[in-house]
């Protein structure tokens, strides 16, 4: 479209008074640019990127949420329907965030509102917000301004823009030591919490199931490859195969699937409890208190669920005919090694969660700050490539740091199945691995490592969006 267009759909979008249909009118006729009478999603999308608007995806969930007919576009009656019935929510949203009632909304309103919603951030990060949208630099927003930011967009307030930035334990690359969901009181107050909890725990099991084999190449890694006995991945994975068939590519992935659940649950109730305990004021959650949160939560799941931890290690590295099933494994340990073998590698598990928590969510914050810093005068609105590629970074620079502990309890959780005479300490282990390996001995199996993050996490993107669709809580 040509600029002068673009000036003139703004001018519309800016001035029009909702109660007049000429308006809505001059706003169809302009987007319907092949004048049959119907706006579908081409040509909304057309409109918006003139406009100045474009958002990926947009066009396609305003159509489908007015098209009442099911035509795959939007008659004038269906597309004023849309507005009129969007505008409502922007009104009702706009006077909630407006809390001195003087018709502007400011930066202090716009980080208490987000506050109370249970999601804090900082007075820079809510200027920078709030300059998104402020048209006449008075940084402040009126409610033409705010009208015109959100009109063709398919959310309609704050919060589901914020809610974007969450930093979530969604993104699965297998490992559990990740800060835990977050939620706002809206989803508490109402079932859309587990209902996530549930896209996520599903997302994580097909991401795992479909990361398994190289899951396996790492284990074995840990455990088996030093310098004297070197193993590849080519010459891994072939030695799996011809040991026990393809199938034994996924040799431990069951119960690796079957410890989310309960770990996602408990992780989640407890990172709620010590973040009222570590802000009994009720006050917003800042960063190092949800990382001490995250870290107490996790380090509580871990003691709940850890013997399914050394028995996804056992099982993982198992050869042909050695159990028959996870039980069988789990009483085959409780006899032959005591209670105690259930809690090998326990300390150094839990030493790991505070440079993996910590490192994640300080990289994770340091990126999105980074983002808003550059792109807010356009949309707070980060896009799905920029949440991947922040939590992809985040979680592999939060493995680098804890990899070293995360190698030492699998050796410990692996030494009854090695035959070791001796028992050594998590100190003891390490010093032998670097006096015999280097310090890159460490590292050991880091590369299937890193090899599966970028799989993992877009799988279990994808099937968390179709999760929460089938669910119906996408947004």
């Amino acid at each position: 479209m040509e600029p002068s267009l673009r000036t003139l759909l703004l001018s519309k979008a800016r001035c029009w008074d909702p109660d007049s249909e000429r308006s809505y009118q001059d706003l169809f006729d302009r987007i319907d640019t092949n004048k049959d009478g119907k706006v579908d999603v081409a040509e909304l999308r057309e409109g918006l990127v003139a406009m100045g608007k474009f958002r990926q995806g947009a066009a396609q969930k305003i159509v489908l949420s007015g098209d009442h007919n099911k035509d795959g576009s939007l008659d004038f009656n269906e597309f004023t329907k849309y507005l009129k019935e969007h505008e409502k929510k922007l009104r009702l949203t706009f006077k909630g965030l407006d809390r001195n009632n003087d018709g502007r909304i400011d930066a202090s309103e716009i980080q208490q509102s987000l506050t109370e919603l249970g999601i804090a951030i900082s007075r820079e990060d809510a200027l920078k917000i709030l300059q998104s949208m402020d048209i006449d630099g008075t940084m402040m927003v009126d409610w033409n301004e705010w009208r015109e930011h959100f009109l063709f967009y398919p959310g309609h307030n704050l919060e589901e823009i914020i809610r974007y930035w969450k930093h979530t334990s969604v993104l699965d690359i297998g490992d559990s030591l990740a800060i835990p969901d977050e939620f706002t009181e809206e989803e508490k107050r109402s079932d859309d919490w587990w209902k996530q909890l549930v896209a996520g725990a599903v997302a994580g099991s097909v991401s795992r199931t479909g990361t398994a084999p190289l899951d396996r190449m790492k284990v074995l890694m840990q455990v088996h490859s030093s310098k004297n006995n070197k193993i590849g991945l080519i010459g891994g994975f072939r030695q799996m195969v011809t040991e026990g068939g393809l199938s034994s590519l996924w040799r431990g992935n069951g119960i690796n699937v079957l410890k989310i659940a309960p770990e996602t649950a408990i992780k989640f109730m407890a990172y709620e409890q010590y973040k009222k305990l570590l802000s009994p004021d009720g006050k917003k959650t800042k960063t190092h208190k949800r990382f001490m949160a995250g870290s107490l939560a996790g380090a509580t799941a871990q003691t709940a669920i850890y013997p399914m931890e050394v028995l996804k290690t056992r099982l993982t590295l198992r050869k042909t005919g050695q159990y028959s099933g996870m039980f069988h494994c789990a009483k085959t340990i409780l006899k032959n090694e005591g209670v105690k073998a259930f809690y090998k590698g326990y300390v150094p598990n839990l030493l790991g969660i505070i440079p993996y928590a910590g490192i994640d969510l300080a990289v994770y914050e340091s990126l999105k700050n980074a983002w808003l810093s550059y792109h807010t005068k356009d949309s707070a609105n980060p896009g799905v490539l920029v949440l991947l590629g922040c939590g992809t970074i985040s979680s592999t620079c939060g493995q680098l740091a804890s990899y070293p502990l995360a190698l030492v309890r699998t050796r410990m959780q692996a030494q009854a199945s090695l035959n070791a005479s001796d028992q050594p300490s998590m100190s003891s282990l390490m010093k032998t691995i670097v006096a015999k390996d280097g310090f890159f001995g460490l590292y050991r199996g880091i590369l299937p490592n890193f090899m599966k993050v970028i799989p993992a996490v877009s799988i279990s993107y994808v099937v968390y969006e179709y999760m929460k669709t089938g669910l119906g809580i996408s947004k």
